[in-house]
């Protein structure tokens, strides 16, 4: 007849202080899962808190704009109307105003794709002595904040018979995109493999032709993070701007919305109609591409 025994011997020494450490590495990771979570809501709240005021604040009637109300209670779209209709004085021009802003803004992201482009090209691909030296300098202009460029930036396009004109702040846009973008571009085309370029010269390719039909289909993801990146800097840039730009038909919205503080009494539900109306152009774009922009800016900082 067999018997059963049953182990009644206690956990060895050894066996204890490892539970020990996995329950405190569990509760390390608890404590810090509940921080990150703490952290996220705080920063996600002071994010939207602004956002949630700027709607707020559009949805109001005019004259309630300061009340103490969490949410208006009797919110209108009275405000988007007016906007949409160029109803109210310092808006009759708010569309032509929009597309002064999308002519600048698509004209500096052209340019600054151009531009960077066909310079890492050449310093990437062609090989040109010295390339290196081009793409660090260009990045030396960020040493400088762009607000102490200003009066000397005003005074070259007064000279160059630009005041009041678009293409003055495109130029100054383009100037200050197009360091970046240089720099993108040429740790990005280094992950291409220059064994294309030569397959491609073997074959009678000439450098244009490997620059349209090679270099720039495989930097596309760069392309759509540096394109978007300039079109944002133009989209919501003021100070240049403001400077070169003084009259109503020449101005962008950004300029226009200042001139909102310029009354007695200023419309604040009108002008926050009009930066949600303004804002809805980039916000598309960046939500259709932010995949590619997302994928072209690591790529492009972390290959060497």
């Amino acid at each position: 007849m067999s018997t059963i025994t049953v182990d009644t011997r206690l956990p060895s020494a050894s066996a204890r202080p490892g539970e020990r450490m996995r329950r405190i590495a569990r509760r390390r990771r608890y404590v810090m899962n509940v921080g990150a979570a703490i952290l996220c809501a705080i920063l996600i709240v002071w994010t939207l808190t602004p956002i949630y005021n700027i709607v707020m604040v559009s949805l109001q009637p005019h004259g309630d704009v300061f009340s103490d109300e969490i949410w208006p209670s009797n919110p209108t779209l009275e405000g988007f109307w007016v906007v949409i209709t160029q109803g109210y004085w310092y808006l009759e021009y708010f569309w032509h105003q929009f597309g002064n802003s999308l002519y600048v803004g698509a004209a500096v992201t052209l340019l600054t794709l151009a531009i960077g482009s066909l310079a890492s090209f050449s310093i990437t691909r062609m090989r040109i002595r010295n390339g290196w030296v081009v793409s660090n300098a260009a990045l030396l202009t960020y040493v400088i904040p762009q607000s102490f460029l200003a009066i000397p930036f005003y005074r070259i396009m007064q000279s160059y018979g630009l005041a009041n004109n678009l293409w003055s702040v495109i130029a100054a846009m383009v100037t200050f995109a197009t360091p970046y973008a240089i720099f993108i571009f040429s740790q990005y085309g280094r992950g291409i493999p220059l064994e294309l370029d030569e397959s491609a010269r073997i074959d009678g390719a000439s450098p244009i032709q490997i620059y349209f039909k090679i270099y720039l289909p495989l930097m596309a993801p760069a392309l759509v993070a540096i394109g978007t990146y300039a079109l944002l800097l133009a989209w919501n840039e003021y100070l240049y701007q403001f400077l070169l730009l003084s009259d109503k038909h020449s101005m962008t919205v950004p300029v226009a919305l200042a001139q909102f503080l310029n009354s007695d009494e200023a419309p604040w539900n009108l002008m926050m109609a009009t930066a949600i109306v303004y804002a809805i152009l980039p916000i598309t774009i960046y939500y259709v591409v932010r995949r590619r922009m997302t994928a072209g800016l690591t790529m492009g900082g972390v290959k060497g």
